[in-house]
């Protein structure tokens, strides 16, 4: 049954803060164990390793070209909540190694725990109506535009980089990281339904 309700502002800002919480645990759990991930997160977390520039502040400039977008197809309610979202997690992941810190992690471990963690987080923040930038924003476009669900669009957008990422990291490292976007995009494919909850 379909729960046609506003959320109030009090509501929007505690499901987007505890959207922007778990992906930012998520993430120390990712980057802990050297894995990598999809979608623009993905991209700055290649870019990071491979620079040695933080992720934060290279997540947060990835993501700039795509407001525009997200201005003129999905409103600037989501425009704006998604700014907020994509600058505290930005600064979140690089404090959060000052109040955090993982001793014994393994592999496998880290990566369900990344997809299982950031999929809820991402599924907090689109019933709030934010995302976390980038080509999220396009997923959900396309899933309400065509009615193509967006964890399925991400885990195309994913096969892509993953096939990038193989020619820049050793195999093991790719598996490994592919286990936590499956787990991941699943959570969102599977609950995230305009039809079940409608509320904006």
């Amino acid at each position: 049954m379909s729960i046609a309700s506003k959320h109030s502002l009090t509501e929007d800002a505690q499901g987007l803060s505890l959207g922007v919480l778990l992906c930012t645990l998520g993430l120390q759990f990712l980057t802990h164990a050297g894995l990598i991930t999809g979608q623009t997160a993905g991209i700055a977390v290649i870019i990071s390793y491979l620079s040695g520039w933080g992720f934060g502040p290279v997540f947060f400039l990835i993501n700039l070209p795509f407001y525009a977008l997200a201005w003129v197809r999905l409103g600037p309610a989501f425009t704006v909540k998604s700014l907020i979202s994509v600058t505290a997690l930005s600064l979140g992941v690089e404090l959060m190694p000052l109040g955090f810190r993982i001793d014994s992690l393994s592999v496998p471990l880290a990566a369900v725990i990344f997809g299982a963690l950031t999929g809820l987080g991402l599924l907090a923040m689109f019933r709030h109506n934010g995302s976390l930038g980038g080509l999220g924003m396009l997923a959900l476009l396309i899933q309400d535009r065509f009615g193509f669900r967006a964890g399925y669009v991400q885990l195309c957008v994913d096969a892509v980089i993953f096939g990038v990422a193989a020619l820049l990291f050793p195999l093991h490292v790719v598996i490994w990281s592919l286990l936590g976007a499956v787990v991941l995009n699943l959570i969102i494919a599977i609950n995230h339904r305009r039809d079940r909850y409608v509320a904006t």
